[in-house]
């Protein structure tokens, strides 16, 4: 029993940190389990009514760290079951223990109502504990499902917003065709502007000429006459 005692004591130092819970309900096992163990251990002194409750709250320890285990992911819950398994051989141990050592101060029977009672609401214990786990998996299958709605919204607005980018990007080629087009138009303005300005100097020009020659040729008529009127 002594050796017993200090793996109990061992396995409280090695405690594990993959799940919180597990570990708390780990460490009341192990603290349990060890106060059990110790009390079998000093038998003259041991109290069977005392040793039946240690064990029913130790096997209630383990039903919750049985619970526990399942309900995380596979490669956490494989490394915990194992050690589930070795927990579970050593409370039967203790069950045996619990048994020998309470003979001379439990009747059979009382010892068998207790220790079948214990595990019974123990096991109500873990119905409970079972219908709450399974109100929290649809909880999460419903979120589940949500979240995929929620992606599928998500990639049909994508797509739409696809679709609105390809428009746009059409609507921008026409605009920069158009744009090309009115500066093609600007400039033959340009180039028409620049002809009728040089027609309109042609014009000028041209007048000019044409009153020159028209002042000359009166000036001419003009002095032709005065001489034959003079002579």
């Amino acid at each position: 029993m002594d050796l017993i005692d200090s793996n109990w004591e061992g396995r409280v130092e090695k405690l594990g940190t993959m799940s919180q819970v597990f570990d708390g309900y780990e460490r009341q096992y192990c603290e349990l389990s060890a106060n059990l163990s110790r009390q079998c251990t000093g038998a003259s002194s041991l109290d069977g009514g005392n040793a039946i409750n240690l064990f029913l709250h130790t096997h209630s320890s383990i039903r919750k760290m049985d619970l526990e285990a399942r309900s995380l992911q596979p490669s956490m819950k494989a490394t915990l079951l194992a050690k589930l398994r070795e927990y579970k051989t050593d409370l039967t141990n203790l069950k045996t223990e619990v048994k020998r050592v309470t003979t001379s101060t439990v009747s059979f029977a009382a010892r068998d109502d207790l220790l079948e009672s214990g595990s019974a609401d123990t096991l109500a214990v873990s119905n409970d504990q079972k219908g709450r786990l399974l109100m929290s998996t649809e909880r999460l299958n419903q979120s589940t499902d949500r979240i995929k709605d929620s992606r599928k919204t998500m990639l049909e607005t994508e797509e739409l917003g696809v679709s609105i980018l390809q428009d746009l990007h059409l609507q921008r080629q026409s605009l920069l065709h158009a744009h090309k087009t009115l500066n093609g138009v600007d400039d033959n303005i340009s180039k028409s502007k620049k002809i009728l300005s040089a027609m309109s100097r042609r014009m000028s020009r041209n007048r000019w000429i044409v009153g020159s020659l028209l002042t000359a040729m009166v000036v001419a008529v003009i002095i032709i006459l005065y001489f034959k009127l003079t002579h």
